[in-house]
């Protein structure tokens, strides 16, 4: 058994994941923290994978995970930035 078959070693990536993305807010680790928790899930649940499918369902899950928090926290229609004055112009 290698450690990328043991649920919990997933879990505990996805925590430090989840913590990477307190320490670096902007939704960078927070992506791949829920990639790894579902594969930490599925392998607890009894689903057998080797490691590129796992890493395969892992990245999947990130993308589709940072498309949604995308959609949820993006900036909404509506919201567009316009700068009128330039800070180097005084």
């Amino acid at each position: 058994m290698m450690i990328w078959d043991i649920w919990w070693a997933w879990i505990a990536a996805a925590l430090i994941l989840a913590i990477l993305e307190v320490l670096a807010p902007g939704f960078i680790f927070l992506g791949f923290a829920f990639g790894a928790a579902a594969v930490g899930i599925l392998i607890a649940l009894g689903v057998t994978a080797n490691l590129p499918w796992l890493l395969v369902i892992a990245a999947s899950v990130a993308l589709l995970s940072w498309v949604g928090m995308r959609k949820f926290f993006g900036i909404r229609k509506g919201q567009v930035k316009h700068f009128d004055t330039d800070i180097n112009e005084n």
